[in-house]
């Protein structure tokens, strides 16, 4: 009986963990899309990272008092704190900046394909820290490996099936030659360091969940310092602290940054760092493809992005 209820209860965290990243992969790509009606209107994605790195924190901090405060240590190592300052500068100044900039110069489609390349990277990080188990004679590990080279495959394809006709009107009116082309590759440049960066700290994120078990508080506190690293940035390289960048910014484009990147992201966030330790950040990350469709299905319809052959042969590649 006490067997069957167990396997009833872990059934249901499989079901939760599954249905529960589809979702997030869902939001993730809305998120994507009004960040891109963002740098279309002007925005400065330096002060984006900001207010909703800013949003998020405040929204996971009630949580992680209430639900982990008992978990918190007495004292705290300095090996955890460069753990939380290296996840803030890498997952919320560098990553998201990166990124910002590549879906400026490129579109949320090509942004949301290029890290279907991070399970690759995971994995490749992950088997040399010892994280995920690597053997070859392993059906397991040959199913991630052809996982990972279809996912890799769908990722560039993404990038270079991508034809000038399902580009964005805003790259469009600025398409003047060479400078298109130029933009173009930047951008992926951008967003293949994203990603690279993504990797790295997805599984020093698993690493530190393994020794402090408090999803909450270490997005909590991550976003907060990575919101203040790059505000800082932003007044060394731009000389300002306040301002969105362009005046077309409004209040209730502000409110839409607050609610979607800091609630919805937040809460997305906290439940992948949740997954984090208990599947590991290879399967957290197998997930992303799922948000590449979404996000080229948004885009055609919101956006007006012509999906052209290639793009589609590209989606069934990563789902």
């Amino acid at each position: 009986m006490l067997r069957r209820q167990g396997r009833g209860g872990k059934f249901l965290e499989e079901v939760l963990i599954v249905g529960g990243l589809l979702l997030v992969q869902c939001v993730l790509s809305g998120y994507v899309v009004f960040t891109d009606h963002l740098l279309a209107l002007g925005a400065d994605p330096l002060a984006v990272v900001v207010v909703a790195g800013a949003a998020y924190a405040a929204f996971c901090f009630p949580f992680a008092v209430a639900l982990e405060r008992k978990r918190w240590p007495s004292t705290v190592s300095g090996t955890l704190v460069a753990q939380y300052l290296l996840i803030a500068l890498g997952g919320t100044t560098a990553f998201q900046a990166l990124m910002l900039l590549g879906i400026k110069k490129t579109t949320p489609a090509i942004a949301s394909a290029m890290p279907n390349l991070s399970p690759g990277l995971i994995f490749i990080v992950a088997a040399c820290f010892r994280l995920e188990r690597f053997d070859r004679a392993c059906k397991y590990t040959q199913a991630k490996m052809a996982g990972t080279v279809v996912c890799l495959a769908g990722a560039l394809a993404m990038g270079f099936l991508h034809s000038p006709t399902s580009t964005s009107s805003s790259l469009q009116a600025a398409a003047g030659g060479g400078d298109y082309y130029y933009d173009w590759i930047l951008g992926c440049c951008c967003l293949v360091a994203a990603v690279t960066v993504f990797a790295l700290v997805t599984v020093l994120q698993a690493a530190t969940l393994a020794a402090f078990p408090a999803p909450l508080t270490m997005c909590c506190a991550t976003s907060a310092t990575g919101a203040a690293l790059t505000a800082v940035l932003r007044l060394v390289l731009e000389g300002r602290f306040l301002g969105m960048g362009s005046p077309r910014i409004d209040a209730t484009l502000v409110a839409g940054i607050v609610v979607l990147g800091g609630a919805a992201v937040g809460a997305c966030m906290a439940f992948q760092a949740w997954c984090l330790g208990r599947k590991g950040p290879l399967f957290v990350s197998v997930f992303g493809p799922v948000q590449t469709v979404c996000t080229a299905i948004l885009s055609a319809a919101l956006l007006r992005q012509v999906l052209s052959l290639g793009r589609y042969i590209s989606m069934l590649c990563c789902a």
